[in-house]
């Protein structure tokens, strides 16, 4: 086996590594969020829900860019054979993050309390956002430490230092609110931060301690690289990385405020906006997420492969591995979010004790399965060293959303935000896949990517959804009729896609 055979079968292996702890990951956490929300009421959800997005932007502040140029890197210098450059990126980003988390994150603390009422929109999240920035602090070290693992093709450390993390965070998370309960919801929302921060700080820990033991065990060769250089190269990445997610986060975050104020402008009372949005964005958007476990897993590995045949020149080999990961997510996100649409409502019912949740589940559903393939092209984007791109993109798509919400929710409600989010979501698509045919030469395979897995989805779809009907109407309980609807629907979808042509790509 040649070297690059052995490149390949690695980030196969390495895909099949994340995805298998990823989705355990993904499980608990999700698991997590379902306790979490019967524990604090949708209310509360509605405020971490604020919260959250403040720590979006706060990490793209100072961390975001870094950790995508650290990824990048570490593959370019290690393809080189220069370890020494890699570990030398490493030690050039922590100093950076350090640099920058001190003026951003004292600022956030002296301003908590108007950033908390006039930005977020509610003052019961100025101790949740003051105890983000320790948070942000820790979660910069880590993803530094972890891209750097992604880059050099060791997945395994990061995948099983994550999959401990969601059981740290559960147990600091749950375990707090158990000890402290009942509180204020500000209380409440300050305990959930401080469970995140021990969550960090264990993460944190363990990837530096594992990447200070492999540079001991494996030595640095190579000639390394001049500081000004580094610099350079890291800023190439880190800026436009950076000011994407700012950018994006901030507007992210101007959004997720919005959207209650925009429906009590609409008639709603605070409390009751509060809560829809703690069930759409807290709750739906959640469960959906769920099966796209494998995306982050096969991004992560995508992205550095796509920088490694970059610096090579390799261009057809960089075609084929976008098509191969375009296939891979028509596969799966379109079943996927099929299956959701027609199970989802009972799932959500039954998980959240929260009515409301399957509401909007079928346009969320289709848009979660777009936002799949548009995360692809982007990741694809960065790989190929196009990280303007898909800055200028996801800043455009943002502002289209931004608007829509503005405009639609107060007459349509949670439904303006919907079709908001849908939109930006089509634009961002074909967007990304305009700038990406131009600079690879990707060939659009539309029957294999779109026609095939979508005909099929329908298809299942289509049929589980009048079999779980008829169960029920045959006094089936809701969750056999869902389970035996769900495994008639995957075996048609195989046969569906078997009929059409379509088999497993050999890669």
């Amino acid at each position: 086996m040649d070297v690059d055979q052995e490149y390949k079968s690695a980030a196969r292996r390495s895909v099949v590594l994340l995805t298998v702890l990823g989705a355990l990951s993904q499980l608990l956490g999700f698991g997590y969020r379902v306790a979490l929300s019967r524990m604090v009421g949708a209310e509360v959800m509605g405020l971490y829900q604020l919260v959250m997005p403040a720590f979006s932007v706060l990490l793209s502040l100072t961390a975001v860019g870094l950790t995508a140029a650290v990824s990048n890197l570490t593959s370019q210098y290690l393809a080189w054979e220069n370890s020494r450059g890699a570990a030398q990126i490493v030690s050039s980003c922590l100093r950076w993050l350090m640099l920058l988390i001190l003026p951003v994150g004292a600022a956030v603390i002296v301003f908590s309390d108007p950033i908390s009422v006039y930005l977020l929109g509610d003052a019961r999240t100025q101790l949740g956002l003051m105890l983000l920035v320790p948070c942000a602090a820790l979660t910069g070290v880590e993803n530094i430490h972890k891209h750097f693992f992604y880059g050099a093709g060791l997945v395994g450390p990061p995948a099983v230092v994550e999959l401990l993390e969601q059981l740290v965070r559960t147990a600091a998370v749950l375990g707090l609110l158990t000890l402290f309960l009942p509180q204020y919801p500000e209380r409440v929302v300050g305990l959930i931060v401080t469970g995140m921060v021990i969550c960090e700080l264990f993460s944190s820990a363990t990837l530096s301690a594992l990447f200070h033991r492999r540079k001991r065990r494996q030595g640095l060769m190579g000639p390394g690289e001049r500081a000004g250089i580094r610099r350079r190269r890291i800023a190439t990445i880190a800026l436009p990385v950076g000011c994407n997610a700012l950018l994006g986060n901030v507007m992210g975050a101007i959004n997720a405020t919005l959207i209650p104020r925009k429906l009590v402008e609409g008639g709603m009372d605070r409390s009751a906006a509060m809560a829809e949005f703690g069930v759409v964005c807290g709750m739906t958007l959640p469960m959906l997420a769920l099966p796209t476990v494998f995306l982050g897993a096969m991004n992560l590995v995508m992205v550095p492969r796509l920088s490694h045949c970059a610096a090579l020149g390799h261009k057809e080999e960089i075609r084929e591995n976008i098509s191969q990961s375009m296939t891979t997510v028509s596969l799966l996100a379109l079943p996927s979010m099929g299956l959701m649409a027609v199970v989802g409502s009972d799932l959500g019912g039954a998980l959240f004790h929260q009515d409301g949740v399957g509401e909007f589940l079928v346009p969320l559903a289709a848009i979660m399965a777009l936002s799949c393939y548009q995360a692809v092209l982007g990741a694809a984007l960065n790989g190929v060293g196009r990280q303007g791109s898909v800055a200028w993109i996801s800043i455009l798509c943002d502002g289209v959303q931004l608007a829509l919400t503005a405009w639609l929710v107060p007459e349509m409600g949670m439904e303006g935000f919907v079709v908001s989010t849908g939109v930006s979501t089509v634009l961002g698509l074909l967007l990304c896949a305009q700038r990406l045919i131009a600079c690879t030469g990707l060939r659009l395979e539309l029957f294999r990517w779109l026609t095939a897995p979508g005909l099929a989805t329908l298809l299942m779809a289509l049929t589980t959804n009048l079999l779980v009907r008829a169960l029920k109407d045959w006094g089936t309980g809701a969750l056999w009729a869902n389970l035996a609807g769900a495994a008639f629907g995957v075996v048609l979808y195989l046969a569906a896609l078997s009929a059409q042509g379509v088999k497993r790509q050999r890669s």
